[in-house]
């Protein structure tokens, strides 16, 4: 199997690193969290890079790309911790097209594709844990329109957003909805840990579109392009935090030495990359496997989840561990790394969630071999 990048595709990293080198500096990323959290020109500048309408096929304005170019951008967005949340333009253009009627995808594919929509899952409610099939929101029809009625929880930009993907029981079954902001929706919003945002986001009897009857199958595939978007993510962030740990090993000293002489510290960053290569080869994984059929799809999406959780979760501990007391201060960069994979580790099912649903998903003769 070729696991090389293609040129197409070393050229778009090598524009994504460029604009996050140039254009998306920590100063930038600081003041943008002292101003909520999501910068709605910073959206439009992912937006003119063709970002947003990666997966958006070409005839609806967008790249028409794939899950490879998926992962090679969010890679590159890890590494400067950006903040705002194109793993949603991802997610909403890649159901959008692969369930909507034509008439949904017309009005609104070219809107994410050009950034002047966006268009974020609204998906968790507070009784779900992760569980996909829990829903408490409900669609009733009447006059032959939707109204959507419930409230979901951490909406990533939720109150920056123009419409949301909705899952509701309709009749009984779980069913996909497109929900334009207006009468009816009404989001409080809030900055994340991480520094970004998110908002809870209530519903009243809203006026809805009906993207699919089958909203639980649509629901997770939208979830699994969310989980191979952040692992991508996982992979750039680590991929700077190891690099900032080792700048910082080597510049300073004790005992008049640098502490990367230290062979219990070498042993450490030891481990510590090799929790980052099997998090490199499992997003990779992750991403080659966003379009199998959706039983392997989801039984390999929670491997890659779960062992990104364990990654991200080692790496940002110990890079604080070495760092000293430096290692979380607000002043820092590598803090706020820190932070970022922490919350990304939770982010769409946390490392004991996707624990069980690899265990769930087992087949009879899993890990016995005669």
């Amino acid at each position: 199997m070729d696991f090389d990048f293609s040129d197409d595709q070393e050229q778009l990293r090598d524009a994504v690193r460029k604009w996050v080198d140039r254009g998306y500096d920590f100063e930038r990323r600081r003041a943008a969290v002292k101003a909520g959290g999501f910068d709605r020109k910073t959206y439009g500048e992912l937006a003119e890079l063709g970002l947003t309408g990666l997966y958006v096929p070409e005839d609806h304005g967008g790249m028409g790309m794939g899950p490879v170019e998926g992962m090679v951008v969010m890679e590159e967005l890890g590494r400067g911790i950006v903040l705002e949340p194109l793993a949603q333009a991802l997610i909403a253009g890649a159901v959008i097209n692969g369930y909507a009627p034509d008439a949904v995808k017309s009005e609104w594919l070219p809107k994410i594709a050009s950034g002047e929509g966006l268009v974020v899952l609204a998906y968790q409610e507070r009784k779900a844990r992760y569980r996909l099939d829990v829903c408490e929101a409900t669609a009733m029809q009447a006059g032959g329109s939707w109204k959507v009625s419930g409230t979901k929880s951490i909406v990533a930009a939720g109150d920056q957003a123009d419409a949301y993907l909705v899952p509701a029981k309709a009749n009984g079954k779980l069913a996909l909805f497109l929900v334009a902001k207006g009468a009816g929706v009404s989001a409080n919003g809030y900055t994340t840990m991480d520094g970004g945002r998110a908002a809870e986001v209530k519903f009243q009897d809203a006026a809805a579109t009906l993207v699919t009857q089958d909203g639980l199958a649509a629901l997770e595939h939208a979830v699994d392009v969310g989980i191979a978007a952040t692992c991508a993510e996982g992979v750039g962030a680590i991929d700077k935090t190891m690099q900032l740990t080792a700048e910082y090993m080597n510049t300073r000293k004790q005992f008049g030495v640098t502490i990367a002489s230290f062979q219990a510290l070498r042993h450490r960053m030891a481990d510590m990359k090799m929790q980052q290569e099997l998090a490199r080869s499992m997003s990779y994984y992750a991403s080659l496997k966003l379009n199998a059929p959706a039983e392997e799809r989801r039984r390999a999406l929670a491997r890659a989840k779960y062992q990104l959780g364990v990654a991200m979760r080692f790496i940002g501990q110990a890079s604080v561990q070495l760092h000293g007391g430096i290692g979380v201060t607000d002043e820092y960069v590598g803090s706020h790394y820190f932070k970022k994979l922490t919350q990304l580790e939770l982010t769409f099912g946390d490392t004991l969630h996707h624990l069980g649903e690899v265990s769930s998903r087992m087949q009879d003769t899993a890990g016995v071999f005669a």
